[in-house]
């Protein structure tokens, strides 16, 4: 596994914790910038090295415009699940706040960690995991220009998590890698493997019922055009066919399969309606399709004995 330090070193990366400016992981590879433009969107199979693979450089790729677009509306240590702006403060899914002093927890997909220094900051102690080692440094980035303590970092794949047995009292995943692994039943048994018993596994992603609907804002997204059934992963490939980017359609039955088999009780599943004072739009999701269908899934499961 790799922390956030210089690969083949225990130094930190340089910062500049002044003006941020980190150097990107792509600086000076040609057309690493433009070579997305060319990428053809399709429907095809893709297994896990591959999925693993585009994610890792995708993130990598693409974390400073994301950091960039949603940064503000993300905060730097807000808790929120959704595009929706569901915040863990209010609905608690993870349990009373007061109850996370103390408690090892470990953040999925954290991107930037901003969930993980939410819970820091109630006495929790997040480990703060995602595949993106550029996403990782933002993480480092915040801490520093904040002067803060820095969040524990580890790059990784979800679906294969780096630590012993029984070693975290909750997960958390703001979607964050589930949507992203090819193989979301080992995903979940691995979850499960490294909670102790009793301990929360809550996640949100897209609702299942988008897969039916062109990930539109507008009135072009009300119109389902695909099959809710049809589990065919959504891929980016380069010209070569090369996966640039993957992404992993499951029903809701699917998920509730999953988290049974893999030892889990599913004790909630919300299902986020649209606030009305909000109007900001995120990719696919605006007040408009908000209203109509639902844009977010956020399952609350619990590890069984």
């Amino acid at each position: 596994m790799t922390h956030s330090t210089t690969p083949g070193t225990d130094e930190p990366r340089d910062y500049d914790p002044a003006g941020y400016d980190v150097p990107s992981v792509y600086e000076g590879v040609d057309g690493a910038e433009d070579a997305e433009d060319d990428d053809e969107a399709l429907r095809r199979e893709a297994g896990e090295q591959e999925s693993s693979r585009a994610s890792r450089h995708w993130w990598d790729r693409n974390a400073d415009d994301y950091q960039d677009e949603h940064g503000e509306f993300l905060g730097d240590d807000r808790f929120t699940w959704c595009p929706e702006g569901v915040d863990e403060a209010d609905v608690r899914l993870l349990g009373d706040p007061a109850a996370l002093k103390g408690a090892d927890v470990l953040e999925i997909g954290s991107g930037a960690a901003q969930c993980s220094r939410w819970l820091a900051a109630r006495g929790a102690r997040p480990v703060a995991l995602d595949i993106s080692y550029r996403q990782l440094q933002h993480s480092r980035r915040i801490d520093l220009g904040r002067g803060l303590e820095p969040v524990a970092v580890v790059q990784a794949d979800a679906a294969v998590l780096p630590f012993a047995d029984g070693s975290f009292d909750h997960a958390c995943s703001a979607y964050g890698a589930v949507p992203f692994s090819a193989d979301t039943g080992r995903l979940m048994r691995e979850v499960h493997r490294v909670l102790r018993p009793g301990g929360r596994w809550v996640f949100s992603v897209t609702h299942p019922i988008r897969w039916a609907f062109p990930d539109e804002p507008g009135v072009e997204g009300l119109t389902a055009t695909s099959s809710y059934f049809d589990r065919t992963p959504y891929v980016e490939q380069d010209e070569n066919g090369v996966a640039t980017y993957v992404e992993h359609h499951r029903t809701l039955g699917d998920r509730v399969r999953e988290l049974v088999a893999a030892g889990f009780a599913l004790v909630d599943l919300v299902e986020p309606e649209w606030p009305e004072e909000l109007e900001q739009e995120w990719g696919g999701w605006s007040p408009l399709r908000g209203e109509h269908i639902p844009g977010t899934a956020i399952f609350v499961a619990v590890r069984n004995g």
